[in-house]
């Protein structure tokens, strides 16, 4: 018996981001630079990046899906790999949600 074949994914890039890792929670750790605004804490009591009533992290922008303060955003959103295997598997659960 063959094995299917697995279906490609195709590459993700900033024209063709979901942004779907903006809904996570971003636990904010150490120094940063994000703007106390855009902050609160956890009922747990970790500081985050604050949501808005939708989910979406309040740092993007809806209109072009981009983050408004990429040269500042938390270290947590430096460290998550565009198209690594848990941006794929947010992307696909999202999609499953919808």
């Amino acid at each position: 018996m063959m094995a299917a074949a697995s279906v490609p994914q195709p590459a993700t890039g900033c024209a063709s981001c979901t942004a779907v890792c903006c809904r996570l929670q971003v636990l904010l750790i150490g120094d940063n630079e994000v703007p106390q605004a855009m902050t609160e804490w956890s009922d747990w009591g970790g500081q985050v990046m604050s949501r808005r009533a939708d989910g979406w992290c309040t740092a993007l922008d809806r209109r072009t899906m981009r983050c408004t303060i990429y040269a500042r955003r938390p270290q947590v959103c430096r460290d998550y790999e565009m198209d690594g295997a848990e941006c794929i598997d947010e992307r696909a659960a999202f999609m499953q949600r919808r």
